[in-house]
């Protein structure tokens, strides 16, 4: 007998996930290109990711070169990837310029922010970009390290140390987009203490704070249905 699924979330009501949504008006808009294999993934975070945050797409795929509606967004867009490639620039707390140096300026800095992320294991998430040449294209960034480092995914177990959630990776680089990080004078070194700090106090994230929130209340609930030990 089939089970019986939420109405919102699609998910079966014992594992809804709608008490963790918070919608949120980001206005650096977000498109998650998500591998196959996490579609069905419950413990995946795209789901509370794409129902809380506004301007949220999500495409499923593993080569994107070819993805006509992937670049239709490219070509209306300035966009970054979060991806740690060996080219990509750390974000600060200082206003980011998205504009791609082999576009033209004028024209690009009139179309809106998109911020893209790629959703899978590491493995997984290489052999996207590597397939992908358009993604390649794009200009890169990573996280500082103190951030990608701070991650809280409990549920799944990854390969590298302290990785981070899609959900909690695209938070944290909203935040520094978006400013709601606060205090722009602050230069790369002080970022580290000064987001560990703000982090343990859960006063920093501006926006993003309370979605941060109730991913660590979903973190709790996803291993609520562990077998006891």
């Amino acid at each position: 007998m089939s089970r019986i699924l939420c109405e919102k979330c699609q998910r079966p009501i014992i594992a809804c996930i709608c008490n963790f949504i918070c919608k949120i008006d980001n206005p650096t808009a977000v498109l998650v290109l998500q591998h196959p294999s996490e579609v069905k993934q419950t413990k995946g975070t795209v789901a509370l990711l794409s129902r809380s945050l506004n301007h949220c797409q999500v495409l499923v795929g593993e080569d994107f070169s070819e993805h006509d509606e992937l670049n239709i967004m490219l070509a209306n867009h300035q966009a970054l990837l979060l991806y740690p490639s060996a080219e990509s620039e750390v974000l600060s707390l200082t206003k980011y310029e998205f504009n791609s140096t082999n576009i033209n300026h004028d024209e690009k800095s009139k179309q809106p922010k998109l911020l893209i992320i790629l959703d899978g294991t590491w493995k997984k998430a290489f052999r996207m970009f590597m397939l992908s040449s358009n993604l390649q294209a794009l200009k890169q960034v990573r996280l500082p390290d103190t951030l990608a480092n701070n991650g809280q995914y409990l549920i799944r177990k990854v390969a590298k140390k302290n990785a981070l959630s899609s959900l909690e990776a695209c938070c944290f680089a909203l935040a520094l987009l978006d400013n709601e990080l606060g205090e722009n004078e602050l230069d790369d070194n002080q970022l580290g203490d000064k987001v560990l700090n703000n982090m343990k106090q859960s006063v920093d994230c501006g926006l993003y704070q309370d979605l941060l929130n109730k991913f660590a209340q979903f973190n709790q609930f996803q291993l609520s249905f562990r077998p006891s030990t």
